[in-house]
């Protein structure tokens, strides 16, 4: 049992906040019930976990917390006091861990034939990037990869608003031109999201290898994204605004892809090979 604010353990994880402290002591924090959940069933091996017993009042919180029980996690049982000091924001559901940060390359990313893939860059704030990949994991986006300075896959924040999804999906950072030089090697259509586009979203076909490129909303994609053979499209806008919030304009291109993936597999001509007729 923790019960003071000033133990050192506690400390420790509360830095774990700063996105600098995360990268020197390469772990992240989780905390959540759906998070936890999810990232035990992605085989996130929890170091330390927390438990407030007297915060532990959903289905989910119990559930999670007998699951950290099995885990050979450090488990510690905390005062409420303690664990509003190590949780990120108002939501406290008395489980929370500490775990190493996973590491994902490109090369490891394992796709289905005919993929589709978004591309992120610059997203800076976790909230976005979080639903962004909330959004990707609902239109069944193969793999979401992340670029540009200031990425920060597993921010609390972007682990919270994700649902825990950015441990479920194919999701991984790196620089823009291994991305560039990935998506050649693998044949896929590139679409990129810009404003000053022609040719608006629903002109195009999402089929076969296809990847969505997405900038962020105040300086949109960089000028390394304007390349030969990429399409770019934009979204209509009718009022005063210039651009939608990023998750808003992903939410909108993912789904689009979707319906279009999804009518053309329904048309898809039944075919027989000649031994069955």
């Amino acid at each position: 049992m923790i019960t003071s604010l000033r133990n050192q353990r506690v400390k420790d994880v509360a830095r774990l906040r700063d996105r600098r402290q995360r990268q020197r002591q390469g772990r992240i924090l989780i905390d959540g019930a759906r998070e936890l959940d999810r990232a035990l069933d992605a085989g996130v091996e929890p170091l330390e976990a927390f438990v407030c017993e007297s915060l532990c009042q959903s289905d989910d919180a119990r559930r999670v917390r007998a699951r950290l029980a099995a885990t050979r996690a450090e488990l510690w049982q905390v005062t409420p006091e303690v664990f509003h000091k190590l949780a990120f924001g108002a939501r406290a559901e008395g489980v929370l861990a500490v775990a190493q940060a996973p590491h994902r390359t490109l090369a490891e990313l394992r796709l289905p034939p005919e993929p589709l893939v978004a591309i992120v860059e610059a997203i800076e704030k976790p909230g976005n990037l979080g639903a962004v990949l909330r959004s990707a994991d609902a239109a069944g986006v193969s793999a979401v990869v992340a670029t540009g300075h200031g990425t920060d896959l597993y921010n609390p924040n972007v682990i919270r608003a994700s649902l825990g999804t950015v441990f479920t999906s194919p999701v991984c950072a790196a620089a823009a031109a291994d991305v560039q030089t990935w998506l050649r090697q693998h044949g896929f259509s590139v679409y990129a999201a810009r404003p000053d586009a022609d040719r608006l979203y629903t002109d195009v076909r999402y089929a076969g290898a296809t990847a969505i490129v997405l900038g962020s909303e105040a300086a949109g994609l960089s000028d390394a994204w304007r390349l030969p053979g990429l399409t770019p499209i934009k979204l209509p806008m009718r009022g005063q605004a210039d651009s939608l919030n990023i998750s808003a304009a992903a939410a909108v291109l993912f789904y689009e892809a979707l319906r279009q993936r999804s009518s053309e597999a329904a048309e898809a001509p039944i075919r027989f090979d000649n031994q069955n007729g």
